[in-house]
């Protein structure tokens, strides 16, 4: 989780239904009226979002600014393009998320199951009925849910804000498992943008290509 959250903002998200593949058990919440208005809100937000493009900024633990530009496209596929002096490129391509480092020219990929995105990318989403999802705060202006990724989980450990009337997509901060902070800001976004099939495809015909699950 430290690794991918380093790398993804995480990354991004947006974001298993907050974390397939380690699902969290049942648990009984009762939302206020408000909040179940909110949360149907985001969804109905987040299942019309089949495109969408802009800037980030990528703000780690320890106070080390990245930027570049994202582009996402519905289901699964995402791409951060880190500006230099950072080496790195995400890209998801439905299945795996691959993590590419110019510099060291190697590829790592992650099961796109095993990561928190799935919330920006999945198909379906339902947040009502969604376990991860542990609060849902309307204030004036944004709409922020908190959610857990793991099933021994009891602490929220991903935080999404929404900018509100209209909604938007705005940040979401991860913590890793020290309780330590990445959060990604976006803006300029541009939600429906003609957005290639080809930038989520990564070409690897010079780098050395591994394998790993989420640790």
């Amino acid at each position: 989780m430290r690794r991918i959250a380093k790398f993804l903002l995480l990354v991004a998200v947006t974001v298993a239904a907050l974390g397939a593949g380690q699902v969290p058990p049942a648990r009984h919440i009762e939302f206020s009226q408000e909040g179940r208005a909110a949360l149907e809100k985001v969804g109905t937000y987040l299942n019309g979002l089949r495109s969408l493009e802009g800037d980030f900024t990528q703000i780690g633990p320890n106070g080390q600014l990245d930027q570049g530009r994202f582009y996402l496209l519905k289901p699964g596929r995402l791409r951060f393009e880190y500006q230099p002096p950072s080496p790195l490129l995400v890209v998801a391509d439905g299945r795996t998320v691959a993590v590419f480092n110019s510099k060291m020219k190697t590829v790592d990929r992650y099961p796109l199951a095993d990561t928190p995105l799935d919330l920006l990318l999945g198909d379906k989403i339902d947040l009502l009925h969604n376990t991860a999802i542990l609060t849902v705060q309307h204030n004036p202006g944004t709409i922020v849910v908190e959610a857990r990724t793991g099933r021994n989980r009891v602490k929220p450990n991903i935080i999404i804000t929404f900018a509100d009337s209209p909604l938007e997509l705005r940040q979401w901060t991860v913590i890793d498992d020290q309780g330590l902070p990445t959060t990604v800001a976006l803006r300029n976004l541009q939600a429906g943008a003609a957005v290639s099939e080809a930038l989520f495809v990564l070409r690897e015909t010079k780098a050395a290509v591994g394998t790993k699950s989420r640790d």
